[in-house]
């Protein structure tokens, strides 16, 4: 047996689909995996560095990590993901107690980095490889039932806030039968819930293929024996087109969730933002999802305090929310990226601003959700069972809530289920962002 290697994926779930096929190719290569870094050899941390927030919890948790070689039986410490990728020469000069910093196209090589760096090298290796485009087979850290599958690599949408597109490169989709064999696996392993994601999910395809081809692989998916839940993330909302709603209605395995993030609703910010949707655009697009026949739940993202958002322009995107509810919605205070045109934008907001408006903003929400939970008690549905509770309550979630930025739902009446199940669900009362069910005898 070789060394203990022990790893830590911080971000988002693009991130977690790059450290699982490093722990697939290290155990191939007859590693040993840990979830305690004290007992690990090598460690490696791979890191988000989207956000001001995201880096110094980055920083951080590589600090701690380094302690294990004081503490612990580590060898070497390996960094990789998206920090290094920006700042890898600078970090490398400002903490000596990492011995390899890698970028986010080097993972597939980490077999051969672990035993270089054991070896007694020490590497910067952060250079973008566009020809890594992502996948192969994996060790899942999702529940057992549940996995992401990441359709494409880079963005070419460059919004001016965002350094994505410096960071991971220009969008490059992988190949449609690759990912419909990838899918099965793992479904063959046991995935009932797929959860597709990339920077930019409705993009799939383009470089490829000539045009969007996301309908497509979503309808080769649904014919996977084993899949029970297909959900879609990051669907930007200038390539929702009706094509991709009527699969939504159609394909009963699809998720009634649409995910468009819009950053924004005034249009001054969304230009200065580089956005692709009007204000109008996407109260055309709220209009159209809302009127469907199967009703579906609508979740985006937010932005607050972005430069030149004055007074009126916040205020137009808290009236937006009430008159155009969504299910779901999740917002962060405005960070200046280094090497982004918005950091260089007149018109910088105070961080106590920012702050606050934030804050408000997830107030108003707070209060929608509330409302439009009502909506549901009384319904009946799927749940999908994740873990009971010590007092016999079971945490579960419906269609409508994607896993770890939604609600939940919890259910009674499960007694002797198993995790990773579904059950039929009456749903009885909702709170401020879960609902509350019982099991249908």
């Amino acid at each position: 047996m070789k060394h203990t290697v022990g790893l830590v994926s911080l971000g988002c779930n693009k991130n977690k689909v790059d450290a699982e096929v490093m722990l697939y190719n290290l155990a191939e290569a007859g590693y040993a995996l840990t979830m305690d870094p004290a007992e690990a050899e090598v460690i490696i941390v791979n890191t988000c560095g989207f956000i001001t927030d995201a880096k110094v919890e980055a920083v951080n948790t590589i600090l701690d990590m380094a302690d294990y070689k004081k503490t612990g039986t580590c060898r070497a410490l390996i960094v990789s993901g998206c920090l290094p990728g920006r700042y890898g020469e600078e970090l490398d000069r400002e903490m000596p107690e990492v011995d390899a910093w890698l970028g986010v196209t080097q993972y597939p090589q980490i077999v051969s980095i672990v035993e270089r760096v054991l070896g007694g090298e020490h590497l910067v290796e952060c250079a973008l490889d566009p020809r890594v485009v992502g996948g192969g087979k994996r060790i899942l850290t999702t529940a057992p039932w549940q996995a992401y599958l990441k359709i494409a690599e880079g963005c070419d949408n460059c919004c001016s806030y965002c350094a994505i597109p410096a960071i991971r490169g220009g969008y490059r989709s992988r190949p449609m039968e690759d990912l419909t064999a990838e899918a099965r696996e793992l479904a063959a392993q046991g995935v009932r819930e797929l959860i597709v994601v990339a920077q930019d999910t409705t993009r799939y395809g383009e470089d490829l293929y000539g045009k969007a081809m996301l309908t497509p692989l979503l309808e080769a998916l649904h014919e996977i024996d084993g899949l029970v839940w297909i959900r879609v993330l990051y669907c930007y909302p200038e390539m929702v087109d009706d094509a991709l709603l009527e699969a939504f209605q159609r394909l009963p395995k699809l998720c009634p969730y649409l995910d468009i993030p819009i950053q924004h609703i005034d249009d001054t910010i969304l230009w200065a933002m580089n956005r692709r949707s009007s204000r109008e655009e996407i109260i055309t697009l709220m209009k159209r999802v809302r009127a469907l026949p199967r009703p579906m739940a609508l979740r985006t993202t937010m932005i607050v305090g972005f430069p030149g958002e004055d007074t009126a322009a916040f205020s137009a995107l808290c009236s937006f929310i009430q008159e155009y509810p969504f299910d779901y919605l999740g917002a962060f205070a405005y960070s200046a990226e280094d090497g982004t045109v918005a950091a260089e934008m007149p018109g910088q907001l105070e961080e106590e601003v920012k702050a606050e408006r934030l804050d408000r903003l997830m107030a108003l929400q707070q209060g929608i959700s509330r409302q439009l939970l009502c909506r549901h008690v009384g319904e009946e549905t799927e749940v999908l069972l994740e873990e009971e509770q010590e007092n016999g309550i079971w945490l579960g979630r419906t269609a409508y809530q994607a896993p770890l930025i939604d609600g939940v739902t919890y259910v009674s009446g499960a007694a002797g289920a198993v995790a990773g199940t579904f059950v039929r669900v009456r749903i009885t009362a909702s709170q401020e962002y879960d609902l509350v069910g019982e099991v249908i005898p």
